[in-house]
């Protein structure tokens, strides 16, 4: 009771000192105590509530209160009611607020949730950190590998790794023989190999030292999802035996359902590797098969002082290198996130600056509302302040209007995340690691939690800056200069930051554009290729696989259409190639090229008709033909760039040479090619050499070889009789077919996926920036609707309103246009090895986007500036 008297004892002092206040005052009382009843309570309290709001001692009321446990809920809880009531007051404002949060935020988790995959969470082995990839590093193989003469040695007198263990470096096909064959993909790995990685398996055991030797038992593990799906998850599956390639094989132990192996690989069936030290010694003359190696490092031991440790035993090695690969050999020890990562890195890195970015543009955004909506509160603000309402408790109530607002926000953009994740794994190409994987859980909701707090920090500060004044009590609402200059400001940092992120997606869709319209030297609308995998059970000689493959040419040249069908080992320009370096080509009568230069030589063993097939032109002497097949002689067609730097200024054509890579053997040229794209698309291509693929089963080696059939007929139509035509030569062969034109497609995915991405949050950045411009120029013009009307009546032409306007708007847009300028030029060496063939300083790239900028700019600024010039000065100034 002393305290309510108090209370109106207060209020009634400081009515008497602002007598000018006072129906100003009892105004704003009467409206408090209006919601207060609409609230539910009785006219008495609600007169005693407002009271003691608008009498300034919630503080003192604090401190009586504080020593109750949990006196401060109440407080937070009359905040947060406050805070609703004053947004459900203006419904417009709110929902204009939470969908730019929910964009903002949405997006920053989305992207967080494939960047965290990448860049932050652990990799999904025992201390990842001290796991390392080692090997050899040559131009022509760019991950690491290590030949199994050298892992002997390696193993024996390595001393900063605590284990090591040996991969094959890559998935074969095998064929699981039982009720229904099928072909699996196959892969070996050593004993020690998931003691390595901390993993056991699901069910069953790891491989035994004994199994892993020469002519050990012979035994396998399967892939989680072959036990699931092919096996219905069979729980006595262990000691089956199992016909692989025709061999009984026993089945010990099933990989656990989320094993990764460490080179991104997928495989079905794993066997022990099994080195054999005499075989070594035969295979790859006597350097042993190539193997993919990984390390633990022992604790306290870092990649640098490993390298240094490895170094003098990498130098041994290397003396049995020939010469022509010895320069150009390197060790290389990586962490193995370094190695899955690789360039996806800077993708991450780039894609998160992004976000974060338009992040920093939506906060922007809402910060210049809460301060527009703040500068119509500041007589309400004021009347508070005067009665004593303390500045702390008026920041405290902004801070948490502001945290309300970012929590709906922060729980829309949960859904806008989810949205946007499923769009990213749908649209996101192969060769983007772990990014099908991408989802919403715990670790994703925290960090959503925790940039919807840091937005009503920084939107919050804002706001609470804004220092009520009493002169607002006598004035209409207006905005202070101080605040007119803080959203001056906050749009002039939005637009510079739309003209960075446009700029960088611009040069990356510029890139993307030269991908797509460089020339490939080839016709590729036409060709349908056919990848074949050969049984190795049926067909395991050379002279069955040779057979094989000239009946399957043979059968589908009968095709309707058909103009062209050859077999080849890869199909430019993305596909496996092989190579050699250009100083093993020695032309007779030339001193030979110094050892380990000129750099890779593209290697592609073809029939006849692969040059009509891809209609690439032979420039000079002739194409392979069919009675060429039965020569001895090795013939061999070059292309241009090859032919130029074998003979210079000479005709190529009936010279001669000699291969050290293939023992020493002697080619003849025959004709010169058109370069071809053979390196991707965005590679450097390097020069090829073509080699007749002859009717000896010495040519026919491997299970894996790729038809190319050019027909007149679509290729949709075309496939259904290629699939009939090699099953009735052998239904049980494996067949994949493509246009090659859809390959060539998937090439483009990844710059495409980037590109869009990247342009769809410079675009939505640029929306925000907009629309920040847009409501900026309209609130500053209804405030100046006075002034406006006085300048009408005294003779201002509609021209001249809108020259002012304009004016005001114009000169932010041009202000921050120039800092993002400044800004992207230089920021944009990042994207440096993102770009193909576009300079990062590309003139049209920094012209063109200032303009669309501008274009765009000023039309939202005119829709106000038009409206502006719609005042009628009477009612302006009757209203005055």
């Amino acid at each position: 009771m002393i305290s309510e008297l108090l209370t109106r004892l207060r209020f009634l002092i400081l009515r008497k000192r602002h007598r000018e206040f006072d129906d100003e005052i009892e105004f704003h009382l009467n409206e408090a105590i209006k919601s207060k009843i609409e609230d539910g309570l009785e006219p008495v309290e609600a007169r005693r509530q407002a009271l003691i709001e608008f009498g300034g001692i919630e503080l003192t009321r604090e401190q009586c209160e504080r020593q109750r446990p949990g006196w401060w809920i109440g407080t937070v809880i009359q905040d947060v009611r406050y805070a609703f009531r004053g947004f459900g007051r203006n419904p417009l404002f709110t929902i204009s607020v939470l969908i730019t949060l929910a964009l903002g935020i949405g997006s920053t988790t989305a992207v967080f949730s494939v960047v965290d995959l990448i860049l932050f969470r652990p990799l999904p082995y025992a201390e990842p950190s001290r796991i390392v990839s080692l090997g050899f590093v040559h131009p022509l193989e760019r991950q690491e590998f290590v030949m199994g003469r050298f892992y002997e040695e390696w193993q024996t007198y390595q001393t900063p790794f605590s284990a090591l263990a040996a991969q094959s470096t890559g998935v074969h096909h095998c064929d699981l023989i039982e009720n229904e064959p099928t072909q699996r993909s196959c892969i070996s790995f050593q004993s020690t190999f998931l003691p390595l990685f901390g993993i056991s398996p699901a069910l069953g055991r790891n491989f035994l030292p004994e199994e892993d030797r020469a002519n050990g038992p012979r035994v396998m593990m399967v892939s989680y999802g072959l036990w699931r799906g092919h096996y219905d998850a069979d729980p006595h599956i262990l000691n089956r035996m199992i016909d692989v390639d025709g061999n009984p094989v026993r089945i010990v132990g099933v990989l656990p359902k989320d094993f990764e192996f460490p080179t991104l690989e997928a495989a079905d069936v794993v066997f022990p590797l099994a080195l054999n030290p005499a075989v070594q010694q035969t295979v790859n003359g006597g350097f042993g098969e190539s193997m993919r190696l990984f390390a633990r490092l022992k604790p306290g031991v870092s990649v640098a002082q490993a390298f240094a440790q490895m170094q003098p035993l990498f130098n041994g090695d290397l003396k049995w290198f020939p010469p022509s690969a010895k320069s150009e050999t390197r060790l290389s020890i990586r962490t193995l996130r370094d190695r899955q990562m690789q360039e996806s890195r800077l993708v991450a890195w780039v894609l998160f600056c992004f976000v974060l970015a338009v992040l920093l543009i939506a906060c922007a955004n809402v910060s210049g509302l809460m301060m527009a909506r703040g500068a119509g509160r500041q007589r309400e603000l004021a009347v508070r302040s005067a009665i004593g309402a303390s500045r702390g408790r008026l920041t405290r109530q902004a801070l948490t209007e502001t945290l309300v607002l970012s929590s709906a926000g922060g729980l829309a953009g949960l859904a806008v995340a989810q949205a946007l994740v499923l769009v990213f794994v749908h649209l996101a190409p192969a060769g983007i690691p772990f990014i099908s994987k991408a989802h919403l859980d715990l670790r994703i909701g925290v960090f959503a939690a925790l940039i919807s707090c840091l937005c009503a920090v920084i939107v919050g500060i804002a706001t609470a800056l804004q220092k009520p004044k009493l002169a607002a009590l006598n004035a209409k609402t207006s905005m202070s200069r101080h605040h007119a200059f803080s959203r001056r400001v906050l749009v002039t940092t939005q637009i510079a930051v739309s003209i960075v992120l446009l700029s960088g997606a611009a040069l990356l869709i510029r890139s993307f554009m030269k991908i797509e319209e460089q020339n490939l030297g080839m016709r590729t609308d036409r060709a349908l290729t056919v990848e074949v995998t050969v049984p190795q059970l049926r067909y395991n000689t050379n002279q069955k696989v040779m057979d094989l493959y000239l009946r399957l040419e043979s059968s589908l040249r009968r095709l309707p259409g058909t103009r062209a069908v050859a077999v080849t080992d890869s199909t430019p320009p993305g596909g496996w190639q092989d190579g050699f370096r250009f100083s093993d080509l020695h032309v007779e009568g030339k001193p030979p090229t110094p050892a380990g230069t000129g750099g890779t030589v593209v290697g592609r063993f073809v029939t006849p008709d692969y040059f009509r097939a891809l209609n690439i032109q032979i420039f000079r002497g002739r194409n392979f033909a069919d009675q060429d097949r039965t020569q001895q002689q090795r013939e061999v067609i070059l292309s241009r760039s090859l032919a130029e730097r074998l003979f210079p200024g000479e005709d190529p054509v009936g010279k001669r040479f000699l291969d050290t890579a293939v023992s020493g053997a002697g080619a003849v040229v025959i004709g010169v090619a058109d370069n071809v794209k053979n390196s991707g698309l965005t590679e450097e291509s390097n020069p090829e050499m073509y080699t007749l693929r002859r009717s000896v089963s010495g040519d026919w080696s491997g299970d894996h070889l790729m038809l190319i059939v050019d027909s007149a007929m679509p290729t949709a139509m075309l496939q259904p009789w290629v699939r009939s035509e090699v099953s009735a030569i052998d239904r049980t062969i494996p067949l994949r077919m493509e246009p090659l034109n859809a390959s060539l497609r998937r090439l483009a995915d990844r710059p495409r996926f980037e590109a869009t991405l990247l342009g769809f949050f410079a675009l939505t950045g640029l929306v925000l920036s907009i629309v920040g411009l847009y409501g900026l120029i309209a609130y500053m013009t209804a405030q100046r609707a006075q002034e406006i009307g006085l300048r009408m009546a005294l003779g201002a032409t509609q021209s001249n309103i809108l020259r002012l306007i304009a004016n005001d708007g114009l000169r932010m847009v041009l202000v921050g246009s120039a800092v993002g300028l400044g800004i992207a030029l230089v920021t944009s060496h990042v994207l440096k090895t993102m770009l193909f063939q576009v300079s990062i300083y590309d003139p049209l790239t920094y012209i063109l986007i200032p303009l669309l900028l501008s274009s765009v700019a000023l039309v939202a600024i005119l829709i106000p500036a038009h409206a502006a010039t719609r005042v009628d000065p009477a009612i302006t100034l009757r209203a005055e």
